[in-house]
């Protein structure tokens, strides 16, 4: 994602974060039509209106960045558990090998 496809905003602790591509597509349509607005009727329409939308656009993009986390981590999650089962039945293979020599040896005559 290049700086020049995100938009940049700042949250009450002035923090300042990168908006992902698609809240940022939102928030620039979301714009156009307030500047729209604006133009046709004047900027009290949506002075009251434009605080509760960035805010509700902040949020969503924190949900995104949140469910991107959790993508990432079901994808680790997922390797974890596909190295475990190669590993259970690598330990169970060798098992069934340990156990059926076991059972050979048992089975041989006492002078050999």
């Amino acid at each position: 994602m290049e700086l020049d496809e995100v938009v940049l905003y700042q949250d009450d602790s002035g923090d300042s974060d990168v908006m992902s591509e698609r809240v940022a597509g939102l928030a620039s349509s979301i714009y156009r039509e307030f500047e729209r607005l604006i133009e046709k009727y004047d900027e009290d329409v949506v002075k009251d209106l434009m605080p509760l939308i960035v805010g509700l656009l902040e949020n969503l993009d924190s949900v995104f960045a949140a469910n991107k986390e959790h993508v990432v981590e079901l994808e680790l999650q997922k390797e974890d558990n596909e190295q475990l089962v190669t590993q259970y039945e690598r330990e169970k293979a060798l098992r069934k090998h340990a156990e059926e020599v076991g059972r050979c040896q048992t089975n041989l005559p006492l002078g050999l």
